[in-house]
């Protein structure tokens, strides 16, 4: 078996420290600055908020009528927390609505 001379030892380290340096040079070359990425998700986020505003007033419009059920049945049976079942349960719907309102004014959507 042939001993290592070590005559091209400084050649192919120098050879494969090209090689790394050119690999991460066109690394560097390949990568975006991030702005197209940042501008794609802010632009399917804001596309969601319609869809997710309306979804806000249908659970309030729904969540209206449960109280309204709800308050109308205590007033029959004569219960005199009436009036504190259906601030709460009216206050909850408005809760919705108002907040449906200011997260589509406050994005500008």
């Amino acid at each position: 078996m042939k001993k290592w001379s070590g005559k091209f030892k400084g050649k192919t380290l120098k050879a494969s420290a090209l090689a790394a340096l050119l690999l991460i040079a066109n690394r560097a070359a390949e990568a975006q600055s991030g702005n197209s990425g940042i501008q794609e998700a802010n632009t399917q986020v804001r596309s969601y908020f319609t869809d997710g505003t309306n979804l806000m007033y249908a659970i309030g419009a729904i969540l209206g009528l449960i109280s309204a059920i709800k308050v109308y049945s205590k007033w029959n049976a004569g219960d005199q927390d009436t009036s504190k079942v259906a601030a709460a349960w009216f206050g909850s719907c408005i809760f919705l609505v108002v907040v449906a309102t200011i997260i589509k004014s406050f994005f500008g959507v």
